[in-house]
């Protein structure tokens, strides 16, 4: 019987100690579940040494692709570029920081033997400050409730997809990729696998709040209208409100018009109120236009620098 192909797809930046680690633990693990295998390292851009040390590796073993891009496009562009390289029956999408632990991998294997097409990692704890832990839970589930599809809570890209589903994936003409929300959206059989997802072992996180809030506004304005529903509803509201005063003061002003409230107080608190409802509104439209913007332009997603390879 033939073995199968399995592809692991890194998006590596300032992952350059982190390189040769996961390399090591990737085939030991291949080895252990016995299947044909490709690691594919896509270094993004990394300002550290990370395309010499690819480079390096790349020359001892031939299952070693490194994709170079020509500056840093974001993680999601990684493994789109992984993508549209990998051969593999089934992909693997891990972060090069070694968060995503390579030996979950068995585990993963054993449910896409099953019938399972996605399999995808739940983060049951994290080895985070408190404070992040929490804000990254709350995350998950204002997404979920928001979203018109159902995103398993607490999955992150760290995942085995089968190919067919890949095929899909790549037909997917968007800029603004969230994969871990179009692998929901796809469907087929789909099943998660716990595991505690550690701190990052070299160098500072690249994950600021400032990153996360961005990172949070691309999954929710991509998989939810809520943001545009809340708006009509609040305009609704703060119409009715609105009119509900203007009667109220016409009454004020014809049966007790010693009543009727003076001065630029009440004014100036409505104005404001008004006025911030404006901006809101304002501002989440202008979250929706901006993904237009990018999408028509119809730039390329990543750019390419070079590829390096063993012939075999």
């Amino acid at each position: 019987m033939k073995k199968k192909i399995v592809s692991a797809i890194i998006a590596c930046y300032k992952d350059e100690k982190a390189i040769p680690i996961m390399y090591k633990r990737l085939v030991a693990v291949f080895k252990k579940i016995n299947v044909n295998y490709e690691i594919i390292f896509v270094n993004d851009g990394s300002p550290d040494r990370s395309e010499d040390v690819l480079k390096k590796i790349v020359k001892e073993d031939s299952h070693i692709v490194a994709i170079h891009h020509s500056r840093n496009f974001g993680s999601q562009m990684a493994f789109a570029s992984g993508m549209d390289s990998a051969t593999g029956d089934a992909l693997v999408f891990l972060d090069g920081d070694l968060q995503d632990p390579p030996e979950m991998i068995e585990k993963f294997y054993e449910q896409w033997l099953k019938g399972y097409d996605v399999v995808y990692g739940i983060r049951t704890k994290r080895e985070a400050p408190l404070f992040m832990q929490f804000m990254y839970k709350l995350f998950y589930r204002i997404l979920k409730k928001m979203s018109y599809i159902s995103i398993p809570l607490d999955a992150g890209d760290f995942s085995l997809i089968d190919r067919k589903v890949v095929k899909v994936l790549k037909t997917f003409p968007e800029r603004d990729y969230f994969l871990r929300g179009l692998r929901a959206w796809v469907g087929f059989k789909q099943v998660g696998v716990p595991y505690i997802r550690p701190e990052r072992q070299f160098g500072k996180t690249t994950n600021s709040l400032y990153a996360n809030f961005n990172w949070a506004t691309k999954g929710i304005f991509s998989f939810s209208y809520v943001p545009l529903q809340i708006t009509t509803l609040v305009s609704l509201v703060v119409f009715c409100l609105t009119t509900i005063a203007i009667i109220y003061q016409i009454c004020l002003r014809i049966f007790f018009p010693d009543a009727t409230p003076k001065g630029i107080t009440t004014i100036l608190i409505v104005v404001l109120f008004i006025g911030s409802v404006q901006l809101l509104a304002i501002a989440i439209l202008g979250e929706y236009i901006g993904k237009i913007f990018e999408e028509v332009k119809r730039r390329p997603r990543y750019v390419v620098k070079n590829i390096t390879k063993k012939n075999k």
